[in-house]
């Protein structure tokens, strides 16, 4: 590794290290409007970047997401490589200890300055916990464990109006993001609200109830970001196809 390419991979660790939960979450929100536009810039992807990290990674964000093939982080907030500290386990639950390991080893370790619990529309492993909940239905094997994480989304939301997968997948990222005593935190804090244009949405509407929230968006839909803690934020949102 050549002195240029050490001093890259610092300055990657410098600027990470230096953004605030805020700058964190609005350099997704950028990535994300890039995604739903096609105008992707899939940065950090170059053969230098791989050089730059060899020794070392400075993620900004660290993001607990579902397993979901559909819905690639890395894609649908166009970074590259070493910019996101991965979890991903089906529907995106916190209840095993390598998964609160995984995220805690980012915000000790990495200092990722915001983790972000990614969920989705028509999410398959919520679907199993609402039939289970709803018609008795008995998952098989260890599907099970990820459906007894879930059940208590699913029980906050029956017999409310609208659609109940919906709601229950809402309720599950809120469920997970309202763990932060697991997490080193201090007092709660709000990000700035992120700009957002209704025109690269195109037939999305945006979530009333989360006016001063960011949002993340597929290509026919938006989601919206529940809330943050300081000082490594954590907040939640969820993906729309």
């Amino acid at each position: 590794m050549t002195d240029n390419e050490r001093a890259s991979g610092a300055d990657a660790g410098n600027i990470a290290r230096r953004l605030s939960s805020g700058q964190a979450l609005q350099r997704l929100l950028d990535g994300n409007k890039r995604y739903v536009s096609t105008n992707f810039a899939h940065p950090d992807q170059t053969a230098e970047r791989r050089i730059a990290l060899a020794n070392a990674q400075y993620p900004f964000a660290c993001i607990l997401g579902c397993s979901d093939s559909r819905v690639p982080a890395e894609i649908v907030f166009d970074q590259g490589l070493g910019d996101l500290f991965m979890v991903r386990v089906a529907g995106n639950v916190a209840s095993a200890g390598e998964v609160l390991g995984s995220i805690e080893f980012a915000v000790a370790e990495l200092q990722v300055p915001l983790v972000l619990v990614l969920g989705h529309k028509r999410c398959g492993a919520v679907t199993a916990a609402v039939d289970a909940v709803v018609r008795g239905v008995t998952p098989p094997g260890h599907i099970d464990s990820l459906v007894r994480a879930i059940r208590p989304a699913v029980a906050q939301v029956e017999g409310a109006l609208g659609d109940m997968l919906d709601n229950a997948v809402r309720a599950n990222v809120e469920l997970v993001e309202s763990q932060p005593a697991r997490f080193p935190t201090s007092p709660p804090t709000t990000l700035p609200a992120a700009a957002s244009s209704n025109e690269p949405l195109r037939k999305s509407r945006l979530d009333q109830r989360a006016v001063a929230r960011p949002s993340f968006a597929g290509p026919t839909g938006v989601s919206s970001a529940i809330m943050v803690r300081a000082p490594c934020c954590i907040t939640a949102a969820i993906y729309q196809y």
